[in-house]
């Protein structure tokens, strides 16, 4: 499906006289054998425009920057309709599924782009595909595949892309490619760990001149590379060549790997996912990152303090549920050799203040046998124990409300936890003797 919408795309292209190119991501891993359905479709001359045409003859709607001369074409609600008439563009494929469709296209003008300064967000101008490929952060992005008319399937390689790509390298366009963006040592990492490649010696020595400017990089923007790390499946050497390159301490002085980190995290890789009974009523997300994201992110900074832990996680900007989670996990572990020897209510009072998601990360790791046992019972039963009285009933008693109620109803509840009481009945004669006492 999504290959017939390109040649739709391409098709309507080339009758306005326009070249379409694929680029980047998606020509890089097509010719690493790698599936990849990131589409970056780069329009020479004006992609608005195509946007516009293609709501005209397939319906859908368009948003469109002017200013970067970018649209969206937005086809969830017409992907029925779109699969049936895009069907004649591969009639082979027979009947296509709508649900393989994106719910939107992006296209862009190409462009170039110039930095009035260091870490700041590029200016924008017009520009011929090969001007806006040499924008791109590294030689193997910067590959594009034309896909109008006869010019179909053409490959374009100005910046010795496919040469890096054969030779397994990770190189720069231009000296100042770090210092215009300090992201980008961040993203040089992640692909020379996801593809086994190497940042060539110059790329290297560019990345460790200019690396303390990633201390004056937003958060958002760092937390967003981090996020797309801890998304990996080679997380952890990503993470390992970040602090061996220095680029960690220069995010955070707090921040660092060890083999203990990397043993913490292999934990989260090798668990059954979704989390299985009893801690299957986890959400799946918190406030729009993962909850698998958010639980890398606990592991690997698990032996930090709590206030360690606030500080990195302010620095990157985390949403303060994801905050919550990742510092209770820290406390907790802190005090695993303690909830190990507590009793079921002391364990269960000091461990509900936490987040489920907090509790679950220390159960990843937790190495000694009592306190395992212990996490897998709060969390199947323990945290559900509540006593059978109420405050109602505490007034029909006749005591008076106030800070009593819960000192009875706590200890009414740690009763049950600990196997004091079994019964409706025990509850009710330790509630008259504590009401009496």
């Amino acid at each position: 499906a999504r290959l017939a919408l390109l040649k739709a795309v391409a098709a309507e292209a080339e009758a306005q006289g326009q070249a379409l190119y694929i680029v980047g991501g998606f020509v890089r891993d097509l010719l690493l054998e790698r599936p990849s359905l990131d589409f970056d479709l780069v329009v020479e001359g004006n992609a608005i425009a195509l946007a516009h045409a293609l709501r005209k003859k397939y319906g859908g709607r368009v948003i469109a920057h002017r200013k970067f001369g970018t649209a969206k074409w937005q086809i969830a609600a017409i992907r029925e309709k779109l699969a049936q008439r895009l069907a004649s563009f591969v009639p082979a494929a027979g009947r296509l599924n709508p649900d393989d469709l994106p719910e939107s296209l992006d296209l862009v003008t190409a462009r170039t782009e110039f930095y009035t300064r260091p870490t700041a967000l590029p200016t924008v101008a017009h520009g011929s595909i090969k001007l806006d490929l040499h924008r791109r952060d590294f030689t193997i992005n910067t590959l594009a595949l034309r896909l109008d008319g006869r010019h179909y399937g053409e490959l374009h390689d100005y910046w010795g892309g496919l040469d890096d790509l054969r030779h397994g390298v990770i190189r720069v366009l231009h000296s100042l490619s770090f210092v215009d963006d300090p992201t980008r040592m961040l993203r040089a990492v992640r692909f020379e760990q996801r593809f086994g490649f190497q940042i060539e010696p110059r790329t290297l020595q560019l990345l460790l001149e200019a690396r303390e400017l990633l201390a004056k990089v937003s958060g958002d923007r760092i937390r967003h590379e981090l996020d797309a790390m801890l998304d990996e499946p080679r997380a952890a050497a990503m993470l390992a060549r970040l602090a061996e390159l220095g680029l960690l301490a220069v995010i955070h002085p707090a921040l660092h790997w060890d083999e203990a980190a990397e043993a913490r995290l292999r934990r989260l890789q090798q668990a059954p996912w979704p989390p299985p009974a009893p801690w299957d009523d986890l959400p799946p997300r918190v406030r729009n990152a993962p909850l698998r994201r958010v639980l890398a992110y606990a592991l690997w900074w698990m032996d930090l303090s709590e206030s360690e832990v606030e500080a990195v996680a302010g620095r990157l900007g985390f949403p303060k549920a994801v905050t919550e989670i990742v510092r209770g996990a820290a406390a907790l572990y802190a005090r695993r050799a303690e909830l190990a020897q507590a009793r079921p209510s002391a364990f269960t009072f000091q461990v509900e203040v936490y987040p489920l998601a907090s509790v679950y990360a220390l159960a990843l790791v937790a190495e000694e046998g009592n306190l395992q046992d212990r996490l897998q019972r709060y969390a199947a039963k323990w945290r559900h124990v509540r006593p059978h009285t109420t405050g109602h009933d505490l007034r029909a008693l006749g005591v008076p409300p106030g800070p009593r109620y819960k000192q009875i109803l706590q200890t009414l509840r740690a009763a049950w936890l600990d196997g004091e009481v079994g019964s409706p009945e025990e509850e009710k004669a330790l509630l008259q003797r504590l009401v009496e006492g």
